[in-house]
């Protein structure tokens, strides 16, 4: 079963990264979140999908979507994660926030959950 404190707490601080102004910009924070969510949904280990209620899938789509770097050639080394946070349109970022939003929360109760066994 998958520990759900350790995307908890990495996805709480993503969600941190968009809170306040970033010394770098907006981009800068949403790279940030960027490799928050990353380091919960592919880099470290992915989540198994169907420990996760159709909303919570519903949130990593959205959150994996917008984070798409496919076709995204970097040759000055910036990152592809900050040459997607240049890109992103208004609706993007709303979309992206309201689903980390969420999924912070669903990981965040999950875990709870979990430590009291239920």
């Amino acid at each position: 079963m998958l520990s759900f404190s350790y995307a908890a707490v990495r996805l709480s601080e993503a969600r941190q990264a968009l809170m306040a102004p970033h010394p770098l910009g907006e981009a800068a924070s949403y790279t940030a979140a960027f490799h928050g969510c990353a380091s919960v949904l592919d880099s470290v280990w992915p989540i198994p999908r169907d420990e996760l209620d159709p909303q919570a899938r519903a949130w990593v789509a959205t959150i994996e979507g917008v984070m798409d770097t496919t076709g995204i050639e970097d040759p000055t080394g910036r990152g592809t994660f900050a040459i997607r946070a240049d890109q992103l349109t208004n609706d993007e970022k709303r979309e992206f926030s309201a689903a980390l939003d969420g999924l912070a929360d669903w990981f965040r109760d999950a875990a709870d959950a979990q430590r009291r066994g239920k």
